[in-house]
């Protein structure tokens, strides 16, 4: 079974308060120790990785993503998806084709820019042509930022998430929904929710699931937590 369909399987047929918990390593050695722990599978966080290359987030070269990514995918035998922003102005099949060249099992594209939510129509035909191009070789999440955005309306998530799922999208993301509204995203979504977690914050990954998240995804939150931890043992080194 290739890794597509193995990141695929793992979506499916997730029991209420059990999702499937997807944290994000920032570099390999951060994925060697996510897969030692038993993961059965990670995602990037495109903010965590541009923490670890010196960038602001948003702001890492298209080729240092990938190349960050494909560096993760070597150091593990799970599968890797990858936090790819907005797609870095990248046609499809090019996007596609790197993707895959560096080894991910999909990707995560948001539908904002600059925190202005894109025409969902556009964005919509956007990933039909990533499916299009991807055909079954990758799982593609497609990101809901009308939270992130400051547009509280869940239906205005419900509704772009429908053109998404529609034109091909394996999963969505309401990014920054609150937990309460998640059984309202769930009635209203068909398919496979992603749904974001604080660290050592919030309802845990099994209580989104019960709310109705199919995974849990931590975004930079590992990288912020392991660079707290590094700023206190470096003060007791002074």
């Amino acid at each position: 079974m290739s890794k597509v369909e193995t990141f695929r399987r793992l979506h499916r047929g997730r029991l209420p308060g059990d999702p499937l918990v997807l944290p994000g390593p920032w570099d390999a050695a951060a994925a060697r120790v996510l897969a030692e722990a038993g993961f059965p599978a990670l995602a990037t966080p495109s903010a965590g990785i541009a923490a670890s290359l010196g960038y602001a987030d948003g702001q890492t070269p298209a080729d240092e993503m990938f190349a960050a990514v494909a560096r993760i995918v070597r150091a593990v035998d799970v599968p890797v998806s990858a936090d790819i922003e907005g797609g870095y102005g990248l046609p499809a099949k090019e996007l596609v084709e790197r993707l895959l060249e560096a080894g991910a099992v999909g990707c995560n594209l948001e539908d904002s820019v600059d925190g202005v939510l894109q025409d969902p129509r556009e964005h919509a035909d956007r990933l039909a042509e990533v499916r299009s191009a991807a055909a079954d070789r990758l799982f593609v999440n497609a990101r809901v930022d009308t939270f992130a955005c400051g547009v509280d309306d869940p239906e205005r998530a419900i509704e772009r998430a429908a053109l998404y799922v529609a034109a091909g999208a394996d999963c969505v993301y309401p990014i920054g929904a609150p937990p309460h509204v998640l059984p309202l995203l769930r009635a209203g979504i068909q398919g496979p929710i992603n749904v974001g977690a604080e660290i050592g914050e919030g309802p845990s990954p099994a209580e989104l699931g019960a709310r109705g998240a199919t995974r849990v995804t931590f975004g930079p939150g590992l990288q912020r937590r392991t660079a707290q931890a590094l700023r206190e043992i470096a003060a007791q080194l002074t």
